[in-house]
């Protein structure tokens, strides 16, 4: 005897309509199926030939049972959410009463990693559009440059002080950062626009090209050869005049003079710094101390920005501690 059985189909609506697995084709192409709304998928399953009927949840558990009486099986299309307060009304109403049904959940899609990516670009693109938020429609990339340098810091510090939960919601800033500017790029005039799918692509094309022992064939090596492959490959994609080409120039002096003589110490360029005594005016002659106290720490294998850093955090730290003390 065929067990009577209602099944909750449940279905990632971040998925194109229709793409589903074989045992959930199976299912609504045999089975009545009942929804609580009219979907994308509701019309696609009725392209199919599927039996499809539409009604209120507050009488689907009704016509589920009556369906299994008539058919056997029943299908409830679970909506977005999941329907949860359906399923869970089914599942005490059968515990009531056990012979009438077995209640089956099953899962005809599911999102792959990365599909909450997807809501973020929507909510964007409502936030950035007429009717949205009128604060983000009045941006610009320039007005927006402070916001993602803050957003980058204060992952930094998630990182600096080992805080992984804290790390997480300051990616999310700092995505909002990316997403914000990939949404006004849309605006832009012909021949200037640019979308957030050419960002996800420019860089999907750039992670496969300057990792071909991962993705080419090629045998991977030693860790030192890969970041010499990449920056081979690097060259390659970029004709540039001089070694110092692509260093961010904006970022804090520490970490820029740290950069300069790490791009300057890998092509072999013995350029010494200037000697403090040879400056003429008092800044000069401190930025020259600086820079080869900054020499000398790359030579000693040391970050001067994170020793900075620390020291200063270190500093920080007595001043609260001298501000407590009567």
């Amino acid at each position: 005897m065929t067990t009577a059985r209602i099944v909750l189909l449940v279905t990632s609506p971040r998925l194109p309509a229709g793409l589903l697995t074989a045992a959930a084709w199976d299912v609504v192409r045999s089975a009545p199926v009942l929804a609580g709304a009219e979907s994308e998928l509701t019309a696609v399953l009725r392209t199919t030939g599927a039996e499809v009927t539409v009604l209120a949840e507050a009488g689907a558990t009704q016509a589920l049972l009556d369906a299994v009486a008539a058919h056997g099986t029943a299908v409830w299309l679970a909506g977005p959410t999941g329907d949860e307060a359906l399923a869970r009304e089914l599942g005490l109403r059968l515990a009531r009463e056990p012979g009438l049904a077995e209640l089956e959940l099953m899962y005809g899609s599911w999102d792959p990693p990365g599909a909450r990516l997807l809501d973020a670009v929507e909510v964007m693109d409502r936030l950035a559009s007429p009717g949205g938020d009128p604060w983000k429609r009045s941006q610009t990339h320039r007005s927006l440059a402070g916001f993602l340098l803050e957003e980058c810091y204060e992952a930094y510090d998630a990182i600096s002080a080992d805080d992984t939960d804290a790390l997480r919601e300051e990616l999310g800033d700092v995505l909002l950062q990316v997403l914000l500017h990939a949404r006004l790029a849309e605006e832009l005039p012909d021949g200037r626009r640019w979308t957030v799918d050419d960002v996800a692509g420019g860089l999907v094309d750039k992670m496969v090209r300057r990792n071909p022992h991962v993705f080419s064939g090629e045998e991977a090596g030693s860790i030192e050869e890969i970041e010499a492959n990449w920056e081979r490959i690097k060259r390659a994609e970029k004709v540039r005049e001089s070694v110092l080409d692509g260093i961010a120039m904006s970022q804090p002096a520490l970490a820029l003079a740290a950069k300069v003589l790490d791009r300057a110490g890998r092509v072999g360029l013995a350029v010494p710094p200037p000697l403090a005594e040879s400056q003429v005016d008092p800044e000069a002659r401190l930025g020259a101390s600086l820079l080869v106290t900054v020499a000398a720490a790359r030579q000693a294998g040391l970050d001067p920005e994170a020793a900075l850093r620390r020291a200063t955090l270190s500093y920080a730290q007595a001043v609260r501690t001298a501000e407590q003390t009567p």
